[in-house]
């Protein structure tokens, strides 16, 4: 019997199934002839070409060799046929098409536009505020702040001193000078602030703080406070270039010029202003941006990343050039050091630790896990001046491939001092780390580990019920957290690979190469089954510790999920071994994984393969032929309005089933006398104290596209209020959260 018991089949939650047209286009391109019958050796020929589509051999990287097998799958396609006939029916093989209950190609093509815009106005309104109301906030302010000093600037020396004696002086090109000057000062401030890491992990200590300064689009905003800090530079430059210093040497206007910075009863020439400290400060300052801003550009960071990093110390100079080039007031007080002292300090604090961390290595720990991922594990000092925790980010440093490449990681697994990074070897660094490794697939390394960093769902821990959505990338911060909550949960009650009471538990299949997994799949020839069981009822009993994580992960294609499956599934292995060993039946870490595969498809036989590989699923071979894990994929895009409202009632299901457990120790304790049941009675208050009418608080973390952020918001809105006419006293938070 396959190993499929445990699971749930996504398929379920569409109420909209194949369509009669549907399943006749798809009939249609297996009878070509028009007979009607269907030929049992095309309808497997097809299911290979669409599986030779997916799994091309040049581009998977090694993992056709888990595919399922000819007779295998022969034996597959027989079984939800139900027939060993070699020509079948076509009404026949439509019943069976049917009955397989594969969700209608619309259902992946349709997104969340539908639902925003029957939305009215002002719902749409708040929901796009929810997911983009504090960065443009914040973006006001800065560009309130630049607008400002650009204005004050502009006012002073247009219509300012004595009947206008700077532009008597210098002409109109010290206006131009000073106003771009004026919207400097914020500028640079932002675009240094910018490269502290230090800072965002700050301010992700404060929700609030760190939606409204929002340092996770440190790199997007970096890169647009460059380009228009380097805008305004030139314009600055041009100003005093072609105005103020031409103007200000000519002999007619020496008079005013004395006014303005003093009588000294010279002649000032042009290369006099040049040669000031202002003038050829000024000068190297910009050309160090334009270098710094060449050295940065994405074709040379593809070409060589150490030339990119390296070119990021023209910071250093051109930040000393700046304070020289402010502290000479010409003009002015000079100001332009103020702006630039606390980030410069914040920056070089925090660049002088890592270079110092550079040279203090660490011991760890390589294993390959698979063609796509590797994992290292380190054992951190116990001195450090950020605590550690899983789902942020440290920057890793391998010296054996480059002293100066620091790379962001995420923390997947966090325990006392020893931490776990998962990562994706898709780039020239990445693939030299795997390249590491022995042929066991093991190899101690030396590094260095700067961090951690903060990171998205620093709030996670304060809510026992969590709805975590993401796409791409953006999800591996939350992925860590789950590895890590179900990690502690193994160790603390049992689980695979775990030891309790002395007693080892079972060893998971993760461990072991993948090789290794693959020949055992090999040996094994036992009947495939369709995976077609709804989704599991909730645990029938619950811990006062009980924590429920739904997770859902949206990608465009499947190639995308590969890398993290050995991840996701050694959480779900823990939690199919807890359903089946939990101790007294009792729920205590509850994790549901949902992936889903966005891409469209408009080929309807691609479409109806696609699911029949999906739910391919055998004892040998329990991962997904198609991503390569064990949940269940919904090849399409995920109904949210459907989902959040189906949480809902789980929760209300869920509360229902803590009153009942509530009511049943009341009436034992009613039976039971003596002092041994007032002891009794008092454990069981403190342990019902969360269903003594406390309010069930849930965190709805979003890192994804917007326009699902604003149905989740909507969502979460809409159930809290229902909540509070129902009085069921639960309550959502939407917290939009972004990873880059």
């Amino acid at each position: 019997m396959a190993s499929c018991c445990h699971r749930h089949f996504v398929a379920a939650n569409h109420d909209q199934y194949l369509t009669d047209e549907e399943i006749e286009r798809f009939l249609d391109e297996l009878d070509h002839n028009g007979d009607g019958l269907i030929d049992y050796d095309e309808v497997e020929q097809r299911l290979d070409t669409v599986h030779d589509e997916l799994f091309p051999p040049a581009t998977d990287k090694g993992l056709t060799e888990a595919a399922p097998e000819t007779d295998l799958r022969h034996q597959f396609l027989r079984s939800i046929i139900g027939s060993d006939a070699r020509r079948i029916p076509r009404a026949e093989f439509a019943n069976r098409v049917r009955e397989w209950k594969i969700p209608s190609l619309t259902l992946e093509q349709q997104g969340g536009g539908d639902y925003t815009r029957k939305m009215p106005l002002w719902r749409r309104i708040r929901a796009y505020w929810a997911v983009n109301g504090p960065e443009i906030l914040f973006l006001a302010l800065v560009i309130s702040m630049q607008v400002a000093f650009g204005v004050w600037q502009l006012v002073k020396y247009a219509d300012g001193g004595e009947d206008g004696e700077y532009v008597r002086a210098f002409g109109w090109g010290v206006v131009l000078a000073k106003t771009t000057a004026g919207a400097l000062y914020p500028t640079m401030f932002f675009l240094v602030l910018s490269m502290s890491r230090y800072c965002s992990t700050f301010l992700r200590r404060s929700y609030c703080l760190s939606r409204f300064v929002n340092w996770d689009l440190s790199q997007s905003f970096h890169i647009k406070m460059s380009i228009t800090a380097v805008s305004l530079a030139t314009l600055h430059a041009i100003g005093h270039l072609t105005g103020t210093f031409n103007n200000g040497s000519q002999v007619s206007n020496d008079e005013y010029v004395d006014e303005v910075i003093g009588d000294d009863g010279t002649q000032r020439q042009y290369t006099t202003f040049l040669a000031s400290l202002p003038g050829w400060t000024g000068l190297i300052a910009l050309s160090l941006f334009y270098a710094l801003g060449i050295l940065s550009s994405p074709p040379v960071r593809r070409l060589n990343y150490e030339v990119f990093q390296l070119g990021h110390l023209l910071i250093y100079p051109l930040l000393g050039m700046l304070f020289a080039h402010g502290s000479d007031g010409m003009l002015q007080y000079p100001m332009l050091g103020y702006w630039l002292a606390f980030p410069t300090l914040m920056v070089i604090a925090e660049r002088g630790t890592r270079l110092v961390v550079g040279f203090h290595r660490i011991t760890a720990r390589l294993r390959v896990l698979d063609g796509e991922t590797v994992e290292v594990t380190a054992n951190m000092p116990r001195r450090q001046i950020w605590g550690y925790r899983a789902g942020q980010y440290v920057l890793l440093q391998v010296p054996e491939l480059s002293l100066f490449q620091w790379h962001p990681f995420t923390v997947s697994v966090c325990a006392g001092t020893k931490i776990q990074l998962h990562i994706k070897t898709d780039g020239n660094w990445t693939r030299r780390l795997r390249a590491l490794a022995d042929e066991s697939g093991q190899a101690e390394i030396a590094v260095g580990i700067n961090g951690p960093f903060g990171a998205p769902a620093q709030r996670f821990y304060d809510f026992s019920h969590t709805i975590v959505v993401g796409s791409g990338i953006g999800v591996t911060p939350f992925s860590g957290i789950l590895s890590d909550l179900q990690a502690r949960d193994n160790a603390q009650r049992g689980g695979p690979g775990h030891i309790l009471d002395g007693k080892y538990m079972y060893s998971s299949e993760s461990g072991r190469s993948s090789v290794v997994r693959i020949m055992d799949r090999r040996r094994a020839r036992l009947k495939p089954s369709i995976n077609k069981l709804s989704p599991p009822s909730p645990p029938p009993r619950f811990a006062s510790d009980y924590r429920r994580v739904d997770f859902h992960w949206t990608v465009r294609e499947r190639n995308y999920l590969l890398w993290m499956a050995d991840l996701l599934n050694d959480v779900s292995r823990s939690q199919q071994w807890h359903r089946r060993h939990g101790q007294d039946g009792t729920a205590h870490l509850d994790i549901r994984i949902n992936t889903h595969v966005t891409q469209r498809r408009s080929n309807i036989v691609a479409h109806v393969y696609c699911w029949l590989l999906e739910m391919y699923r055998t004892d040998s071979h329990p991962e997904s032929p198609l991503t390569h894990l064990l949940n269940p994929t919904n090849l399409g895009r995920p109904d949210f309005v459907r989902i959040l409202d189906q949480h809902y009632e789980d929760m209300l299901s869920f509360q229902a089933s803590k009153r009942a457990n509530r009511e049943q120790r009341k009436k034992s304790e009613g039976s039971t006398f003596g002092r041994a049941a007032k002891k009794d009675a008092e454990t069981h208050k403190a342990a019902n104290k969360e269903c003594e009418g406390e309010e069930l608080r849930i965190g709805v973390f979003f890192c994804g596209t917007p326009v699902v952020g604003e149905i989740l918001a909507d969502r979460c809105r809409a159930l809290t209020v229902r909540s509070q006419r129902e009085e069921s006293k639960i309550e959502y938070y939407f917290m939009s959260e972004v990873f880059s």
